[in-house]
């Protein structure tokens, strides 16, 4: 945990050089508030770097294909030149994830996360997926990250402006 508050700080304070008076000067400290109570509940003081990892992607602004493609960069396995993601990892992938709505009473049961790591691997015969296997489920908009694609397009219609009056 005070490692990822130093990290935390110093993404912070990039992103207000970067975009003067539009980052919180709490953010860094209301960001490790959040990660702890989603994944230090029993207050260890320790959280696993690829389940903040996977969080901060989720809450980052960036388009879903980057989001998902980050995903399975930190939930991958290198496999020769290719690197997979085995159902082991999907399974822990989504079950970070679900962390997210979690805090906010909207929890999965882990039931829901074993039946979109079977829907995922449903016809494949090997041990784990390429990315293209995964985009491509994850394009479908699984019922386990519905939230997901929901809050992305709820964000991208608050830059939306039109040029109509109302009367």
């Amino acid at each position: 945990v005070q490692q990822l508050s130093g990290m935390l700080t110093e993404l912070f304070q990039r992103a207000r050089l970067e975009k003067p008076g539009q980052v919180d000067p709490r953010a860094a400290e209301f960001t490790l508030s959040l990660l702890t109570a989603m994944y230090d509940r029993s207050g260890t003081g320790c959280i696993k770097t690829r389940s903040a990892a996977a969080a901060l992607i989720a809450l980052s602004g960036d388009t879903l294909l980057a989001k998902y493609r980050a995903f399975f960069q930190f939930y991958a396995v290198p496999d020769g030149k290719v690197a997979l993601i085995t159902r082991s990892n999907l399974r822990s992938l989504l079950t970070d994830l679900n962390q997210i709505p979690a805090i906010v009473g909207e929890s999965c049961a882990l039931s829901c996360v074993e039946i979109a790591t079977h829907n995922c691997f449903h016809g494949v015969l090997n041990s784990a997926i390429v990315e293209e296997k995964f985009l491509s489920w994850l394009r479908s908009e699984p019922a386990v990250l519905l939230w997901l694609p929901t809050c992305y397009r709820l964000s991208a219609t608050e830059m939306v402006s039109h040029q109509a009056r109302c009367r």
